[in-house]
């Protein structure tokens, strides 16, 4: 049997829907310290994926964490604008770019079926073009009032249904949704 490609969404944010603050900060990601302190399922999430794919802005932002390069998948960064990848990198990361469905057949042809979206704009593009599958949302008690939003414009609704919840550390709810087709 042929598996099927999977496009997944992982990702926290604020109550009121914003992934980073209006510039463009994610310390609210902070404000639950205690969350670190539990699986959250991120780590059963990476076993289910065979690549992540995100957009420079948040290929930025990991770089500046100052942390060891955290992904062991590869990773294909959607940009523009970047010309090239850090040289210590350059075996993990991978520029792509074009139109999307042409990038999945790419990302697809070198076995990576089930990709991890990350990012704003990506996650925005890939829903644009109904191409998530699942979204898990962990939802940190906190309300911005603006900054850079999970979703943005549709041309047409997107249904999904909620197949599990979860709440961490008595305050910290994470809803999982699988697209639904149904009519």
């Amino acid at each position: 049997m042929v598996e099927k490609a999977k496009n997944k969404v992982f990702i926290a944010t604020s109550m009121d829907g914003f992934i980073a603050d209006k510039n463009g900060g994610i310390d609210f990601l902070e404000s639950v310290p205690e969350l670190n302190t539990v699986d959250s399922g991120y780590a059963a999430f990476m076993q289910s994926v065979d690549a992540l794919v995100m957009g420079r802005h948040t290929f930025e932002t990991v770089l500046g964490f100052d942390i060891p390069w955290p992904y062991e998948k590869p990773v294909y960064v959607m940009s523009t604008t970047l010309k090239q990848i850090p040289k210590e990198l350059q075996d993990k990361v991978f520029l792509v770019q074009g139109i999307l469905r042409d990038v999945l057949k790419d990302i697809h042809s070198n076995g990576h079926l089930s990709l991890y979206i990350d990012g704003g704009k990506t996650i925005q593009s890939f829903l644009k073009e109904d191409l998530i599958d699942e979204i898990i949302i962990t939802q940190i008690p906190v309300i911005l009032g603006e900054g850079i939003s999970l979703f943005g414009p549709l041309d047409q609704m997107l249904k999904f249904q909620c197949i599990s919840s979860q709440i961490f550390v008595e305050k910290v709810p994470q809803l999982h949704y699988i697209r639904s087709h149904e009519k």
